[in-house]
């Protein structure tokens, strides 16, 4: 019988070597440690519930070879102006409704304009108001708008690396991956909690994989979430043909988000459209406990919520509840 090497790393730091050795165990090894990861730290039977609104879309400055909202690619999609406040925050209220304890805001921008922080800090307070944590992606962050929205009673924000550093030229050259390392640092010294991850199935190779997750755990402090995507190709992007990733790979990085980050929330991302309930049933096995529910991720499909619900019956899985006054890790 084939036995896990005995691999105890640094806590804080990870070598792309100790990585490539986790990630590259027996499979049934890989799992087994993940879930016995997974259950030190979270109760097995508990997703968390997020939704996300697209409150700014289309019109991104940004070449971002995967995205629909880029101005750059031809993928149909309109520019929109910045959503009215109390429309978001009756849509945060529909999703409160319906189970979800995390409301995420995303805008298409390469950075908020100080013009547009009073709407989104009185979107942020007003979702807040409705008893549910809060996320917001809006793009690269100075220090002086990183503390506007901790002082707004932001929780979250969604900054992803996306990529490993060696691959990410191949995907976006608008930015740079330093940038957006400067951005999480803004965030985290703000004291906002730090969401980040990344897309997987972008042409990159396995142990541009691996070296994406080690970035994330070598950070001075793990991302509180951890998002993994699976590329959704869309027509018109540069994307659009890239061959998607197997199924039992995205797993693996699944399983290798959850031992090398064990307190941090590993969400199941963009993608699930695609993957069967027995991929999806795979990925809550190897430690993913975070989805987003609603038929939309922005400008992506997203499964219904009947569907989800269904999944989660025939697992055993229930909802995680919110604590508004003891906030969960991530």
């Amino acid at each position: 019988m084939s036995a896990a090497p005995n691999l105890e790393p640094r806590r804080d730091q990870w070598t792309l070597e100790e990585a490539k050795q986790l990630h590259d165990l027996p499979f049934n090894d890989l799992l087994f440690r993940a879930q016995t990861v997974h259950r030190q730290n979270f109760d097995p039977n508990r997703v968390q519930l997020s939704r996300l609104l697209s409150i700014k879309t289309g019109g991104c400055p940004e070449d971002c070879g995967y995205c629909s909202q880029s101005v750059h690619h031809h993928t149909g999609l309109k520019a929109a102006k910045l959503m009215e406040v109390e429309r978001v925050i009756a849509e945060a209220k529909t999703a409160r409704d319906a189970g979800a304890t995390r409301y995420c805001m995303g805008a298409a921008w390469r950075s908020p304009k100080d013009r547009d922080m009073d709407a989104v800090v009185a979107m942020v307070k007003g979702v807040k108001a409705l008893g549910m944590e809060t996320c917001a992606t809006l793009g690269m962050l100075d220090r002086h708008q990183a503390r506007q929205l901790k002082e707004a009673g932001l929780d979250y924000y969604n900054h992803n690396i996306d990529t490993s550093e060696r691959h990410y030229g191949k995907i976006i050259s608008t930015r740079t991956f330093a940038d957006r390392l400067e951005t999480l640092a803004h965030v985290r010294d703000s004291g906002i909690k730090v969401c980040c991850g990344g897309i997987v199935g972008m042409g990159e190779q396995a142990i541009d994989r691996i070296d994406m997750l080690v970035t994330l755990a070598n950070l001075p402090e793990h991302p509180e979430s951890v998002p993994i995507n699976m590329l959704i190709p869309i027509e018109g992007t540069p994307l659009a043909q890239a061959t998607p990733i197997e199924p039992i790979d995205f797993v693996r990085i699944i399983a290798l988000a959850r031992i090398m980050m064990p307190k941090s929330h590993v969400r199941l991302s963009a993608g699930r459209t695609a993957m069967s309930d027995e991929l999806q049933a795979l990925c809550f096995f190897a430690g993913a406990n975070s989805i987003f529910v609603g038929d939309t991720l922005l400008t992506a499909d997203n499964p219904d919520e009947d569907k989800d619900s269904a999944l989660f019956r025939r697992l055993g899985i229930a909802p995680q509840e919110y604590d508004g006054n003891q906030m969960a890790a991530g």
